[in-house]
């Protein structure tokens, strides 16, 4: 595979960063995980926007390149693998600097693009999930957004990595995603992707006031239910609640719309409203990039 790093494509054994890059060191970084389908990057307005806003948390926007320059990174990457659906992982980096924590006001960031082959998504695409999610609640915390900004998407991602961890050491019941609670035990999200439910007709969602990372998948999903007439609520849930669902399923960019078939061993399963938003969901990538 070929990966840009810092302007220039190259093969990806050699797409390596300095040990003294802030990313590797200390987390200081943006990412954004992309979707290519047909060629086109989905939402990429909307992840652009999520991508500058972090940096601009992170205090360096002003040193990283135009999103016309990172789009163009993305598209000869895409090009340079022959490769049209596909996944992608943007990240930007405050670079190089002297190991101590203060960073320095000089900015010089790194920037990768990654990319390996996905199936086409579409009206006539394949899913990448081979069959729903199983779904169990951890004891592991997100970070609090008072330490840092939930709408922020760091390279620091410890609190899910800690959330899968702690499903691979609970191996008595084996689930593909790791449900997060706040310290209140309210429902806020998976490790990688963000909760719906639905109750008596109504598609229910953890508010972004709650420590989670509200996905652009999360936000075309809610476009589409508002389009369709389906009554959104979005707010504050226990477990107790998620597992009485009628459904449930979980939103990312690289699974879409993937349905929870249960959770902490409770069956919960897809349904008729979950089946809807996923077809209207096939149509938006098909009228868009195909």
């Amino acid at each position: 595979m070929q990966y840009h790093l810092d302007g220039k494509l190259v093969p990806e054994a050699e797409a390596t960063v300095s040990v003294r890059d802030r990313g590797f060191a200390y987390g200081d970084g943006a990412f954004e995980t992309l979707r290519a389908y047909g060629g086109t990057v989905l939402a990429w307005e909307a992840h652009a926007d999520r991508l500058e806003r972090t940096v601009e948390t992170l205090g360096f926007a002003e040193a990283i390149p135009p999103r016309s320059d990172l789009r163009e990174r993305v598209r000869e990457t895409l090009q340079a693998n022959d490769l049209e659906d596909a996944y992608l992982k943007l990240s930007i980096s405050r670079g190089v600097q002297p190991g101590k924590l203060t960073p320095d006001e000089r900015v010089d960031p790194t920037v990768v693009v990654q990319v390996s082959p996905l199936p086409r998504g579409g009206l006539d695409g394949a899913s990448v999930w081979d069959e729903p999610a199983t779904l169990r609640t951890v004891a592991t915390r997100p970070v609090p957004d008072e330490s840092i900004p939930a709408d922020a998407k760091t390279h620091n991602y410890l609190d899910g990595i800690l959330a899968r961890l702690e499903l691979r050491r609970r191996d008595d019941m084996p689930a593909d995603e790791a449900l997060m609670r706040d310290p209140d035990g309210r429902v806020v999200e998976g490790a990688t992707s963000n909760l719906f439910f639905v109750d008596g007709g109504v598609l229910k969602t953890p508010s972004a006031d709650l420590p989670l990372l509200p996905g652009v998948t999360r936000s075309v999903v809610l476009q589409l239910a508002d389009e369709e007439g389906i009554p959104i609520e979005e707010g504050h849930y226990s477990i107790q609640a998620v597992r009485a669902a009628d459904e449930a399923f979980l939103t990312n960019t690289t699974w879409e719309i993937r349905p929870v078939a249960a959770l902490d061993g409770d069956g919960v399963g897809g349904g008729p409203i979950t089946d809807l938003l996923a077809r209207l969901y096939d149509q938006r990538v098909e009228q868009i990039c195909y």
